[in-house]
């Protein structure tokens, strides 16, 4: 029983994460909405893509700061990315961030995301996972930071 209700919790994981897009899923919650409506942020389309979208367009970097937002590349457990705003600094590997639908239909406020890369560019990253009430295991590969510009 244990087995199944894990397959079915990671299923729903898949789906939901898979829900950062702009386009094709319609839930009442979405991180790429969320981000452009408390950022301003005027990028629309698949998570992952805003990256490309915000050269020229927004600077961008791979140091964090309040009102960024923090970009993951797409991988298969999310297709298409996903976008968390920097709430605050908590030291040079890690940030506070506000984003919608990590954890299934909810807005998480204030969860903590932890560079654990090499270099400490932010190219890859662990974040909270409120239902165990500690850091998730998966480490996600993130393009950076699109930064705040007022």
């Amino acid at each position: 029983m244990k087995a199944v209700l894990a397959r079915a919790v990671a299923g729903g994981l898949l789906l939901s994460l898979a829900a950062c897009a702009g386009g094709g899923w319609h839930g009442a919650v979405q991180c790429a909405p969320y981000a452009r409506e408390i950022t301003h942020v005027q990028l629309s389309g698949d998570a992952a893509s805003w990256w490309g979208q915000a050269r020229g367009r927004y600077p961008r970097g791979s140091a964090p700061a309040p009102g960024a937002v923090l970009v993951f590349r797409s991988t298969g457990r999310l297709p298409a990315g996903h976008v968390s705003v920097v709430r605050a600094v908590r030291g040079p590997r890690e940030v506070l961030v506000d984003q919608a639908n990590w954890v299934p239909g909810r807005i998480g406020h204030g969860e903590p995301v932890v560079d654990v890369s090499g270099r400490n560019d932010w190219s890859r990253v662990k974040v909270w996972w409120s239902p165990i009430h500690d850091m998730g295991k998966t480490v996600y590969p993130a393009y950076g930071f699109i930064l705040p510009t007022g």
